[in-house]
């Protein structure tokens, strides 16, 4: 099978492996990758392979690793009695042709990859949902699922927790990297609560993109931001980039109430020392996977999913049509488009469905 890695130390190191096929062990299943997403947010995954242990979910020879991706896969073989052969799962994917999965537990909804190397992972990305057991799996938005349902639901997860905070006290969210899907998301969430007014941040070639998608209030360029109107404001950031991250907390000070590290759009601007002493409070990274153990614990699985569920079937209904579906295939195609995103050059109304 064809596998996708990349340099862990030199992200521009792209490389194809052909892997042998091994034979199945009990409990393991041979899945065809068939469709992948590919956004900014798995430049995230590669950013912060070593620090939150993205590489650990697809391990490669020393040296390189394999970005997870969200997409579709069938199933080949099966040596567990609850998995089908030819079933389609949607979950987190290496970029290859074909992975095994070490099945746990499984019913007719879902099953849980149980390999001794990922129990200590994040749960939510050890769960694969069946097309077709699960409402969410609309076979016409399969395309929208595997680009934007990931970035969707972390944007959920954020708006969730800055709703249940009041704001933090804050009239208004400032959100960086406006132009990318999990701020877009972000912002609709937002927006459909009313509490806040949403601030999207960018640069100026996106301004005219970011105000037509109609997810912000006001749509302001990172070179403005000292001229940012409100005396509160919490601060989400999404690009990483330390100077932005400086420049919103020096403007607002002890009027930021809450200041939110996502991602990392802005990957070769990021470090984790900062470029200074910060007023306002300190920057905290937020980790989804722990709002969703959260939410879980007081709303139980079933109550979590019809939330988010709801939430998605709004969002796909009235807030994606800024976003046109381009797939590719094959390792060249795959390569064009990582690097694209990984180099900031990717056209932030394109969704990338690809395959190997």
């Amino acid at each position: 099978m064809g596998v996708f890695e990349v340099g862990r130390d030199e992200l521009h190191r792209t490389r194809l492996v052909d892997v042998a096929r091994e034979p199945l062990a009990d409990q393991q299943v041979r899945v065809a990758v068939e469709a992948f997403g590919f956004t900014a947010n798995n430049i995230t995954y590669a950013v912060f392979g070593d620090a939150m242990r993205y590489w650990d979910f697809w391990p490669a020879e020393d040296g390189w690793g394999r970005v997870p991706v969200w997409g579709y896969g069938s199933v080949l073989e099966s040596r567990h009695p609850a998995v089908d052969e030819g079933a389609t799962y949607y979950g987190y994917w290496p970029m290859a042709s074909e992975a095994v999965l070490t099945v746990a537990k499984a019913d007719e909804r879902h099953l849980v990859e149980g390999s001794p190397y990922r129990v200590p992972l994040p749960s939510p990305y050890n769960s694969y949902s069946r097309a077709g057991g699960v409402p969410a799996h609309d076979p016409e938005k399969r395309a929208h699922q595997m680009v934007l349902r990931p970035l969707f639901a972390t944007g959920w997860l954020i708006a969730d927790q800055i709703d249940a905070e009041d704001a933090y006290g804050a009239t208004q969210v400032v959100l960086s990297s406006a132009s990318s899907k999990t701020a877009l998301s972000t912002a609709f969430v937002l927006a459909r609560s009313g509490q806040v007014e949403v601030v999207g941040l960018t640069s100026p070639g996106n301004v005219a993109f970011c105000e037509a998608t109609g997810s912000y209030d006001r749509v302001v360029t990172y070179d403005s931001v000292a001229d940012l109107e409100g005396d509160t404001a919490v601060y989400v950031d999404m690009s990483g980039n330390v100077e932005v991250r400086q420049a919103v907390h020096e403007r607002f000070g002890g009027g930021l109430k809450h200041s939110a590290v996502v991602g990392a759009t802005h990957w070769n601007a990021e470090s984790e020392g900062g470029s200074g002493d910060l007023p306002g409070p300190p920057p905290t990274f937020f980790f989804a996977p722990d709002r969703i153990a959260t939410r879980i614990a007081e709303w139980g699985g079933t109550g979590f999913d019809e939330r988010v569920d709801a939430g998605w079937d709004a969002f796909v209904a009235e807030g994606i049509d800024w976003m046109r579906i381009e797939e590719g295939s094959g390792p060249e195609e795959v390569e064009r488009v990582y690097l694209e995103q990984l180099d900031g050059k990717a056209d932030p109304s394109a969704g990338h469905v690809l395959s190997l």
